[in-house]
This record gives structure tokens, C-alpha cells and sequence, in this order.
């Protein structure tokens, strides 16, 4: 009987990210400041990865980070796609690196995170833990992970960098906006770059408005007032 040899897949895949499918530094500069959160807004309510990705170091609850995605898929306890990426970082890229949701192992330490700052990387989101924390927190690059494990990774492969991934819960594809805060991190897809910027300054103006009206003593939207006065809403004793 005949059986099919499975081939298989190279050590190491990488797709090169063309510089007309990464955002301006002008269309990155729409977002420096901007809320995760009015992001979201923007993106109609959903543009976050899940909570468990968290800031590492939330001392600073004013930091806010911008810049394009650079995806790295690594095996789960592996960290090989991370060494194998800082050959790829360009200026204000963002590296994010999923492991699958392996909690196991680390999956990075501070030693490549202090190359990926060298190599002009500007942050790191990861859905693994991470090791070194004082050593990450020395190289002030902001880490958003899932927390700590001091475990070994192997570093034997294999990884995709490059290409599309799923992480959080998000798809990310480089080339992406990436934007991180204290609240979390945020993916404005590339495509959409220009009208989400568009759509932000309008959330801003509802929002400031809506701050106003709270410090002036406002205690239940006026929309929400004529939700509980309709037949909508129906009380029992």
C-alpha cells in the first residue's frame, strides 16, 4: 500500500511585511495618547485582546504605547521565533508573540527583550508569562503578558514570523496599529488605519462632553431616564 510522505514544514517561516503594508509614522502619530478604550469605541466596542494580557509593570498608569505589529507564532515552550525576529524588527514595531496560551514556561526573558529595545522595538504583547522581571523592568520596555514563570523555553523551533495569528482572542496581522495602556492592548486593523482615526475624535468629543456633565453633578443619563419612564421597563411588586 502507498503512503504519502508528509513533508515537513521548514524550521523557520518568515513573511516579509512590505513597507506600503505598515502605517506612517503620520498614522501612527493619530493615535499617540488615544484611550484603549476610545479605541474600542471606535471599532465598534471590540478591539482588545482578553484581560489575561495585562501590563507588567503598571507603576506608570499614564504609559501609552504605539506602534505596528510584528507577529511572531512560537511553539508552545519555545523561544526560538523570538531570537529568530530581532533580525526582522524594524523602528516603532511592536512584537507580538503568541505561544498558543502555553502558561507553562516562560515565553521570553529579559535578554531578548533588551535586543528587541536595541533593535528599535518599541514594545512586546505576549499571551505566555515571562521570566527576568527585574531584568525586564530594567530594559523599560513596556511588556504586556499573562504574568510571571521563571520555566525554561526550549529554543529549538518551530516559528512563523510575519504572518497572521490569533491572539487574545484578536486576529493581528503586522502591519496592524498596535496600541497599549494601563487598560490593555488594542488592534486598529491596517486597513482601517484612517478611519478609526476619523471615528476616535469623534468618541473624544462625546466623551469629554459626557465628563462634563458628571462633574456638574449629572446622576443618570438623560437617555436612560426615558428608557425607565417607556413600557420597556416593567416593575413588580
Amino acid at each position: 500500500m502507498y503512503k504519502r510522505q508528509i513533508e515537513n514544514p521548514p524550521l523557520i517561516q518568515i513573511k516579509k511585511i512590505k513597507q506600503e503594508n505598515k502605517p506612517t509614522l503620520e498614522q501612527l502619530a493619530l493615535y499617540h495618547n488615544v484611550p484603549t478604550g476610545f479605541i474600542c469605541d471606535a471599532l465598534e466596542g471590540y478591539a482588545a485582546l482578553n484581560g489575561n494580557i495585562k501590563l507588567l509593570d503598571d507603576s506608570d498608569k499614564k504609559l501609552h504605547v504605539v506602534g505596528s505589529a510584528l507577529t511572531v507564532q512560537s511553539g508552545a515552550a519555545d523561544v526560538l521565533g523570538m531570537q529568530i525576529v530581532l533580525n526582522e524588527i524594524k523602528t516603532n514595531d511592536i512584537i507580538i508573540n503568541t505561544v498558543n496560551g502555553w502558561q507553562d514556561t516562560a515565553s521570553v526573558g529579559d535578554s531578548v527583550i533588551g535586543m528587541i529595545k536595541n533593535n528599535g522595538g518599541k514594545a512586546i504583547v505576549t499571551d505566555g508569562p515571562i521570566r527576568d522581571y527585574n531584568g525586564v523592568i530594567e530594559t523599560k520596555v513596556p511588556c504586556f503578558c499573562t504574568g510571571i514563570n521563571p520555566n525554561s523555553p526550549y529554543n529549538s523551533g518551530p516559528a512563523k514570523i510575519g504572518f497572521p495569528i490569533i491572539i487574545g482572542g484578536m486576529p493581528v496581522r503586522s502591519g496592524d496599529i498596535i496600541v497599549g495602556d494601563i487598560d490593555g492592548v488594542t488592534v486598529v486593523p491596517f486597513e482601517r488605519i484612517d478611519e478609526v482615526a476619523k471615528k476616535v475624535q469623534r468618541v473624544a468629543e462625546i466623551e469629554k462632553g459626557r465628563d462634563s456633565e458628571v462633574q456638574n453633578g449629572l446622576k443618570i443619563p438623560q437617555k436612560i431616564v426615558e428608557l425607565i419612564n417607556s413600557d420597556k421597563v416593567k416593575y413588580y411588586d
